[in-house]
This record gives C-alpha cells, structure tokens and sequence, in this order.
C-alpha cells in the first residue's frame, strides 16, 4: 500500500478540494477540508443525507490504523477511539486546530482500504470555530477520464491527474480490493498519502480514498500490488497509483453513524 505513510513509520508497521462549479470554470482545489494524521492523511467527509449538527466523520486507509493492519477478512465496526487529527487551512500552510475522534466508525482493508472515524464535534461547530466546511461523500460511481486531485494533508500536497480506468480485483500481499481507481501516471503519490480524498474536479465531491501504488515493478508483493482480471490473468504496472471508491459508504450511514442493515449497503460487514 506503499503504505502511503512515512517509510520509517511503514517499516514498523510491516516488519510490521474543494472545488466548484463546472467543468469549463473548476476553481483550484484546495486543502480545506483535509486533515493530517500521525501517520497518513485523511479529510472530514459529509454524506449527502447528513446534517450539519450531526457528529462530523474523518475518512482514511484501513492500513492507517494506529493498531496496525486489519486482517484480511476483518471488520472494525464502532470501537471507541481518542485519535487526533490536525485539521488544515485552504492553503495548507497551517493547523488551524486539533480534532478528536469519539469512536471508530468502520474500518476494514477487506474489499476496499477504508476507516471512518466519527469526531466528538459537529460539521457546524467546526464550521463555527475554523470557517471550513467537509468535503462531500459522492453517493455516485465515478466515471474513467474524469480529472481528479489526491489532496494529502500530510505531505500537503495536491496530485492532479485523471482516473485511467478500474481494477476488478487489485491483489497486495494478502490483501485483495475490488473494483480500485487506477490512476494515470501524472498522479506519483509516495508515502503519507495514504488517507487523501479523491476529489473529482468538476464536482468537489470525494470518489475515493488514495490507498496504494506499484513501487518497484513486483507481482502482488507489498507495495506492489498487481492487477487480476475476471479471468485471473495478472497485470502489473510499475509506478501506477490506485485508490479505492467511497460511494458504497453513503448507503451504510445515517446520520454520521453506522447503519449497515441497510439493503442497499453493499460494504463489508463483520
């Protein structure tokens, strides 16, 4: 997954955009919105059904997890959680504050790469106290050729590149993720991505959660991940980039809280 986190962090671990209006008139993508975690990156995401009183949730990686990697097959549902994240300016520059998770909402690498974490404070308080408004959770598949920004709040750094396709299974070490955003090569994400927002330029909306990326050229190994097909053939892409899709969380949430019993949640359960 490159772990899209420090390379010092990884080896422990392993050994252990806003953006507005239309196409024709995109405003520059920015990071507010987005917030830093320890060891990877991450955003204050809003589902289109939710209020702005309801408790604010932070998306990231599954492989971001201070407890380690989930195993595969695992499902981490409502585990309370006192994680910090450092919520960023427009430009980047600066922390504007300090936000704290109540629980971890969901989190798995099964399928998908993703944890949500619901904060102890409200999309309007912190709207209230630090002028920045969530970014908002697509509840729409996204289509190949459409631009995109990986906006890490790590790094804080913005990657514009398009999605180059979809991957119907992307397979890394034991781990396997099905139907991944494969980006073209103009998005070079490194570690510390990991956790950053796929904003689609001509919406704003978050698509996906950047995720991982073949390092050196291997076959299905760590940091390598490979491409299997329907019919199990294997490609590999040296230095290609993937993120995993988000719009299947809409359906699992109401109200900034987990609602998995939903018929139209398609998310793994535990």
């Amino acid at each position: 997954m490159t772990r899209r986190l420090l390379g010092t962090l990884f080896a422990m671990l392993t050994a252990s955009a806003l953006v507005g209006t239309s196409p024709a008139e995109a405003a520059t993508t920015t990071f507010a919105g987005t917030v830093a975690l320890s060891n990877c990156s991450g955003s204050v995401v809003k589902p289109p059904e939710a209020s702005l009183d309801d408790p604010a949730l932070v998306l990231s990686n599954g492989h971001c997890l201070q407890e380690g990697f989930p195993d595969p097959g695992e499902v981490i549902v409502n585990q309370p959680s006192s994680r910090t994240f450092s919520l960023l300016s427009k430009d980047g520059r600066s922390s504007l504050g300090t936000l704290k998770a109540k629980k971890l909402l969901y989190a798995t690498m099964t399928d998908t790469d993703v944890s949500l974490y619901q904060l102890n404070t409200s999309y309007a308080k912190i709207k209230s106290a630090y002028g920045i408004a969530p970014l908002t959770l697509s509840e729409t598949r996204p289509s190949a050729g459409i631009a995109m920004d990986v906006v890490s709040g790590y790094w804080k750094k913005i990657y514009s590149c398009d999605i180059d396709g979809f991957v119907h299974e992307l397979h890394e070490a034991d781990w396997v993720w099905k139907d991944s955003i494969r980006y073209t090569s103009a998005c070079k994400t490194i570690g510390g991505t990991s956790g950053s927002p796929i904003i689609e330029t001509s919406t704003g909306k978050v698509v996906g959660v950047n995720n991982t990326g073949n390092e050196s050229g291997q076959r299905c190994t760590m940091n390598n991940p490979c491409e299997v097909d329907a019919a199990g053939n294997v490609t590999v892409r040296k230095g290609i980039n993937y993120g995993e899709q988000t719009y299947q969380l809409t359906s699992c949430l109401s109200h900034s809280e987990l609602d998995l019993t939903n018929p139209d949640c398609r998310a793994p359960k535990p």
